[in-house]
């Protein structure tokens, strides 16, 4: 299947990390999610009904972003993932977590995980 629904740099201030600093000291994170679907119905009708709220799963990934801290990015990944599964009617989801200032001891670009789960 290669129907997809892709969202985006969702972007969110939040308390994850190994380090003690990390849990309390808001940064920012940035997460992606790719749904696999087929899309061929929704296509045809143009209803809601026929696809996933991209809205809701959004809403979801907040709640996830906001909750309990989680030691690594991981356990992050895995959380979004399984309750997308969960949730929603979607054989396959892609999530893709990023840490925009990881703590390093160089100068450096975001750290990111990314996994792919089937349900």
């Amino acid at each position: 299947m290669t129907d997809k629904i892709r969202v985006q740099d969702l972007t969110f201030q939040a308390c994850h990390g190994a380090l003690p600093h990390e849990r309390t000291i808001a940064q920012e994170f940035r997460v992606d999610i790719a749904l696999e679907l087929p899309l061929q119905k929704a296509g045809a009708s143009d209803r809601l009904k026929d696809t996933v709220n991209y809205a809701e799963v959004t809403d979801l990934v907040a709640s996830i972003m906001d909750g309990p801290s989680h030691n690594l990015l991981e356990s992050l990944a895995e959380e979004i993932a399984q309750q997308i599964l969960t949730r929603y009617a979607v054989p396959a989801v892609r999530v893709t977590v990023r840490k925009m200032a990881p703590p390093l001891k160089m100068p450096s670009g975001p750290v990111q995980v990314e996994i792919e789960r089937r349900g």
